[in-house]
C-alpha cells in the first residue's frame, strides 16, 4: 500500500499549542472528545476542512497539548473558531491555562509527490 502525505501542498494546518491545568488531564480529554465528536461541532460541517483534527499530548510534558488539522481555507476556519469562542464556548476550554484557545496557521509548502510515495511502496 502506498503511503500518503500528511497534507496537500497549498493547504493549511491550524496548530493549537496550549497547556491545561494540573489534575484535570483525563477530564479535559473526555470533555474535548464529547464536544469534538458531537453534532454541535461546526468544524466537522465545514467544506474547508480537508482532514479532521487530532489532539496530541506532549510526551515530555503531560499538561501540554497540540491540536492540528488540515484546511483548504484558513479564513473559513477563523470564522468558525470565532463562533466557537463567542457563542458555543465548549466546556473543555475552561481547563486551558490562560483560557485562550487560538491557533497559529501554517501553509503546507512541500508535500511528497504521489509518484515518489508509490515508488517507495514498490521497494
Amino acid at each position: 500500500m502506498a503511503q500518503e502525505p500528511l497534507a496537500k501542498k497549498g493547504n493549511y494546518f491550524h496548530i493549537y499549542d496550549f497547556r491545561i491545568a494540573p489534575g484535570v488531564e483525563e477530564e479535559f480529554i473526555r470533555e474535548f472528545e464529547a464536544f469534538d465528536y458531537s453534532e454541535g461541532n461546526p468544524m466537522h460541517k465545514s467544506w474547508a476542512q480537508v482532514k479532521d483534527g487530532v489532539l496530541l499530548r506532549d510526551t515530555e510534558d503531560p499538561l501540554r497539548f497540540y491540536l492540528i488539522a488540515e484546511w483548504s481555507d484558513i479564513e473559513e476556519h477563523a470564522r468558525i473558531r470565532k463562533v466557537l469562542a463567542e457563542e458555543i464556548k465548549p466546556s473543555f476550554i475552561r481547563h486551558i491555562v490562560g483560557g485562550k484557545f487560538i491557533p497559529r496557521y501554517a501553509q503546507v509548502v512541500s508535500s511528497t509527490p504521489e509518484e515518489i510515495l508509490n515508488k517507495a511502496a514498490e521497494a
